[in-house]
């Protein structure tokens, strides 16, 4: 990959990859530091990168990163109490679809999250989506089915019906 390459893919995919981390992790600013890495990663490794492949290999590295991130504020245990009040007193289901989404996607273990918004928002195939996460194409499947039947459920749940 020459400079030029690695610019253009700077140009091309720095937006896409920084939504999928945003998206999961729901904190901009941790956010950005994986992807500044991701491309750090990607220009260190550049000579070995192939130009067709640099979006599917930044997105890798992205995506291990978030996990390896992930894992390490889980053992740092962090965490923020939210009471049954956190929803606030003037709280209506159904008025705000995004939160809805919001909220569904949340309900989702990281590997099921990661799947859905590679899939639907980002739009890989499945034999893409394994490349990136490390998992079998049967698997991406498997776990993209929960993952959408655990979304549905929620989404049509008395509460949440629009």
């Amino acid at each position: 990959m020459t400079e030029q390459q690695y610019n253009e893919c700077v140009n091309l995919y720095a937006d896409n990859v920084y939504r999928f981390i945003v998206k999961n992790l729901r904190h901009e600013e941790d956010a950005r530091d994986i992807v500044q890495s991701a491309f750090e990663k990607m220009w260190r490794n550049r000579d070995a990168v192939d130009n067709d492949k640099s979006k599917s290999y930044l997105f890798t590295v992205a995506y291990n990163q978030m996990i390896d991130h992930i894992r390490k504020s889980k053992r740092v245990s962090l965490t923020e109490e939210f009471g049954e009040t956190s929803r606030g007193a003037n709280y209506q289901p159904g008025v705000n679809v995004q939160q809805t989404l919001r909220e569904a996607l949340n309900r989702l273990n990281e590997t099921q999250r990661s799947l859905v918004m590679l899939k639907d928002y980002e739009g890989y195939n499945y034999d893409e989506i394994g490349k990136i996460t490390g998992l079998s194409e049967s698997q991406v499947k498997v776990y993209l089915h929960r993952a959408r039947i655990t979304l549905r459920n929620y989404l049509v749940s008395r509460e949440n019906v629009m």
